[in-house]
């Protein structure tokens, strides 16, 4: 594996699990340093990195999540993780959907940093009107169906590149009342079945095209962006739960301006 990719790998890492669209990085980087695309195989691959390092860092509550749903598929009553283990899957199918339905032509048309640029600003106010105006009295495991099923159409958005599937996900959050780290566990937790998926899909491809980009790429990425991401979910639940979401807010702010002015 190169160094270019070691980078993307890294940047994927860092970026993935933080309001500022990981896709959106992965992208740009080789616009603006001139590098080849690495390739969506590239980037499903330092997703599958990501996917193990979120699986690991919420192992615990993944084992309780799935017994209180085997629970309640057995008629013993409802508990509070079976009931976070159902939200999860419920919102989950709004951007199962718009994936089938809409991913390819956001593929073709959408992949610009222009597009960037503006999702990038849009959608980093909206996170700042949430974080400022949200009340905060929950945590994830108070999610009802409706609260789930929001959160789970706004992830829907994160198919247009520079939104951030955990920068909107967690926008929705708090604007129905969870607490910022409530928010982003939740938004952590909701990454994995839409990962998991992701990976699916795209390793069926890589089996039937195996020459697009070599294996050990593939296996160099995933190791690098896995443990940046360990790193990056334990710090970042520790800094939202002292200062919210502003510092992610600004970058964002800042980072699409710097776009308009590159690309406009």
């Amino acid at each position: 594996m190169d160094l270019t990719l070691w980078i993307l790998a890294l940047i994927q890492g860092l970026t993935e699990f933080l309001p500022i669209s990981s896709s959106a990085h992965l992208i740009l980087v080789p616009k603006l340093l001139g590098w080849d695309d690495q390739g969506l195989s590239f980037d499903v691959a330092v997703h599958v990195g990501t996917l193990l390092a979120v699986v690991w860092y919420f192992r615990h509550e993944l084992r309780q999540m799935s017994a209180g749903w085997w629970r309640s598929l057995a008629g013993r009553g409802l508990d509070a993780d079976g009931r976070l283990a159902w939200a999860v899957l419920l919102a989950t199918v709004p951007a199962c959907v718009a994936a089938l339905s809409f991913g390819g032509v956001i593929e073709q048309h959408l992949r610009s940093p222009i597009v960037i640029a503006w999702a990038t600003i849009g959608f980093g106010l909206l996170l700042g009107l949430a974080d400022w105006f949200g009340p905060r009295r929950r945590d994830e495991h108070a999610l009802g169906w409706r609260g789930a099923l929001l959160i789970g159409l706004s992830q829907a958005l994160a198919l247009i590149p520079g939104t951030s599937r955990s920068g909107i996900t967690m926008t929705a959050g708090l604007a129905l009342g969870l607490t910022a780290a409530g928010a982003a566990r939740f938004s952590f937790l909701l990454a994995i079945p839409i990962i998991a998926l992701a990976g699916l899909h795209e390793t069926a491809a890589l089996v039937a095209e195996p020459a697009r980009i070599g294996w050990g790429a593939l296996a160099g990425g995933a190791a690098v962006s896995g443990v940046t991401a360990y790193f990056t979910i334990h710090y970042f639940l520790a800094l939202v739960a002292r200062v919210g979401m502003w510092p992610f807010v600004v970058y964002r702010l800042l980072l699409g301006v710097l776009l308009l002015v590159v690309f406009a």
